[in-house]
């Protein structure tokens, strides 16, 4: 490649220093080195750069250069050069507009050698770019200047955009923290969730495509906002979502009440350094409990008794603790089955040095760490998340361990061939993350283009898309960063919520599946359940999480694209109780709604621990116990096809009455003595 490249040095220091102060007085530049002096000029805003969840008041003080190419270039800007003898931790960010209103194009915190910065752009003769370099992570000693280089090179014609997206801007997204975007009515429609001290704002998505109609809600009683993240889930299994907001000293919850109409803060009050927050099923009995990596300990966790009653833990620390955390360092935690065994396994994301941990879940409160026997405890990299997924549609979840700082490094999961968690194959070289110089504090796995292809956004301002032959490559997107991800126009294809900006995916003719869940023995949103499609294409497959990536909360509700295929042969859905639903022949182009057990047989059904009859029942259902077994049920409890529980009694002389009831079909859940549980479906005539 031909690269025209100027050198020009330009020593600001005392003479012109005011002259760049400003976005209004910013000095022209062209291909060149420039030094600059002390920061002290008008902060840079909005944040453009990798790590952009930065608070945009921590930046004192910013320095403005404003460039106009002659023609259409690459260009590179970098102050990972040789005129730094010492690299400086550095941070820039690209405009285009005007000083008035600018927009994000580009920028970099941490892509180069000890936290220096490089980004690699085109830019279009005749437009105007602003470029603003910050003292964010200088300190006094740090501010006294550096030099950066702008490189013009040959203009690389980008490759074709697998999907492109329409900006929306919605003035009333303008909580303190816009995070979230998930179901908050129960109507299976993502909404839009904002959280400000002392109030609670739901967007709720409308029936018109794109519309919202926005609720605030008083909250008293949540001490901490989330400024790490947050994550959404229904932990007392009332219908409704509940939050869990993650500080840098503890964490809140906003708990609904049975109508969705209020909500009520909760802050246990333990100190915890949170980071990522997750809602997981995490000793599978059933009922929802509360994560939290913790930065500078062991992770803590929050497990509930069924009545959100939450009991806190510090992993090995507490009597009694499972075992999710070796050291400090925790940064972004994954819950997905990685030995498809029906059970959620947890990845860890690890900062500041340690290596990323993968712990097997073997049952109970037995959590075993893999990551040795994974392979995936490499050093030197750091993260604060990963994107996992089954990249391969081979049937299991890989791991892409996205770096925050240094080098990515991308792990094929060998369950297909192994049947059992062996260790993973480093496939980095030439799959396109080994030449991916951006890095990010937040990286999530979506199939943004619905070819039936997971793919990565990240840092760079660029979705990394899955070629689907174990390379990605980069587009990228004016302005784009991680956000919250869900569908908010109700077409099928994925929007990204960030701040009060929504970029709406523009449907691109590929076709799609979206599953939402309606737990009934499981948790109501069925957390944990993996989601798999067959059809021309092969498998896919989903997990239902709460918490992706480092800080946002995204949909509950699973997405499949499936390009130009017509038809899905089958889906199943697994959910965390065992329980499995099967559809056969499903349409394209629709929100599948399953409830937990709705296509288990009606008749006399046999599984592997009871037996109950008759089914249809008008008066009595008794239950035989199955030869091979010895449990004993206490108690019952029945419900609707909606989830709602209609009934709750105990077991007696093995049977239940069900007189009451009206006619309709049901879900009739047992706990044995030992408090485990089991379900089927009846009819009630």
């Amino acid at each position: 490649m031909k690269k025209i490249i100027l050198l020009i040095t330009l020593l600001v220091f005392g003479q012109i220093t005011k002259a760049q102060d400003t976005c209004a007085t910013a000095i022209n530049i062209s291909a060149g080195i420039y030094t600059i002096g002390v920061i002290n000029g008008q902060v840079p805003t909005p944040v453009c750069a990798s790590n952009g969840a930065i608070p945009t008041a921590n930046i004192p003080s910013g320095e403005w250069y404003v460039y106009t190419p002659t023609q259409n270039y690459t260009v590179t800007v970098t102050s990972d050069i040789a005129a730094n003898t010492t690299r400086k931790d550095t941070r820039f960010h690209v405009y285009t507009g005007n000083c008035s209103s600018l927009t994000c194009y580009a920028g970099d915190d941490d892509s180069g050698t000890s936290l220096s910065s490089v980004s690699v752009f085109n830019v279009i003769a005749g437009t105007t770019y602003y470029i603003a370099w910050d003292n964010r992570w200088l300190n006094t000693t740090s501010n006294t200047g550096f030099s950066f280089q702008l490189i013009e090179g040959q203009y690389v014609v980008p490759p074709p955009t697998p999907v492109v997206f329409t900006t929306q801007t919605i003035p009333t997204i303008n909580s303190t923290y816009n995070l979230c975007v998930v179901d908050m009515n129960g109507d299976k429609k993502d909404d839009i969730v904002g959280v400000s001290s002392n109030n609670l704002r739901i967007h709720y998505q409308g029936v018109t495509s794109g519309s919202f109609t926005t609720t605030d809600f008083p909250i008293t009683g949540a001490t901490y906002m989330p400024g790490w993240s947050m994550a959404a889930g229904d932990y007392n299994k009332d219908g409704f979502n509940d939050l869990v907001l993650g500080s840098g000293n503890g964490l809140s919850i906003l708990k609904s009440n049975n109508t969705g109409s209020a909500y009520t803060g909760i802050t246990p009050g333990e100190y915890i350094f949170c980071q990522r927050t997750n809602f997981a099923d995490l000793n599978k009995d059933g009922n929802l409990d509360i994560f939290s990596c913790h930065d500078v300990a062991p992770n803590v966790y929050y497990l509930n008794d069924g009545n959100a009653n939450l009991t806190y833990y510090q992993s090995n620390t507490t009597a009694g603790a499972m075992n999710l955390s070796t050291g400090g360092g925790n940064y972004a935690t994954l819950f997905t089955d990685f030995d498809n065994d029906g059970d959620t396994d947890v990845f860890i994301s690890k900062c500041s040095g340690p290596p990323c941990q993968l712990f097997r879940y073997d049952g109970g409160n037995t959590y075993t760490n893999v990551s040795t026997l994974a392979g995936i405890d490499i050093t030197p990299i750091q993260t604060w998340s990963s994107a996992i997924a089954d990249f391969d549609n081979d049937g299991d979840m890989d791991i892409i361990i996205t770096a925050s700082s240094g080098t990515h490094k991308y792990f094929r999961n060998n369950f297909e061939t192994t049947n059992t968690l062996s260790a993973f194959t480093n496939i980095t070289l030439g799959s396109g993350w080994d030449s991916n110089t951006s890095t990010n504090i937040d990286n999530i796995a979506y199939d943004f283009d619905n070819d039936g292809f997971v793919d990565v956004l990240g840092g760079g301002g660029k979705i990394m898309f899955n070629q689907r032959n174990g390379t990605f490559a980069p587009v990228t997107y004016s302005g784009i960063t991680v956000g919250a991800v869900g569908d908010l126009n109700n077409d099928g294809f994925l929007d990204i919520q960030s701040g009060s900006t929504i970029r709406y995916a523009v449907p691109n003719g590929n076709n799609w599946l979206k599953v939402a869940l309606n737990g009934i023995q499981s948790n109501s949103n069925g957390i944990g359940a993996r989601i798999e499609i067959y059809g021309a294409w092969g498998k896919q497959i989903r997990d239902i999480r709460s918490g992706e990536g480092f800080k946002y909360m995204s949909s509950l509700n699973a997405h499949f694209g499936i390009g130009i295929a017509t038809t899905i042969n089958q889906v199943i859905i697994r959910w965390p109780s065992g329980i499995i639903d099967t559809y056969n022949n499903v349409s394209p182009n629709q929100r599948l709604s399953v409830v937990e057990g709705a296509t288990l047989g009606t008749n006399v059904f046999e599984n592997f621990v009871f037996t109950m009859y008759p089914n249809p029942v008008k008066n009595t259902i008794n239950i035989s116990i199955n030869t091979a077994n010895t449990v004993e049920f206490i108690s019952a409890e029945i419900y609707d096809l909606t989830g709602r529980r209609v009934h709750a009694t105990s077991v007696q002389n093995h049977s239940v009455n069900v007189d009451l009831l009206s006619t309709g079909t049901y879900i009739l859940k047992l706990t044995d003595s030992n408090n485990e549980n089991y379900s089927q479906k009846f009819i009630k005539e």
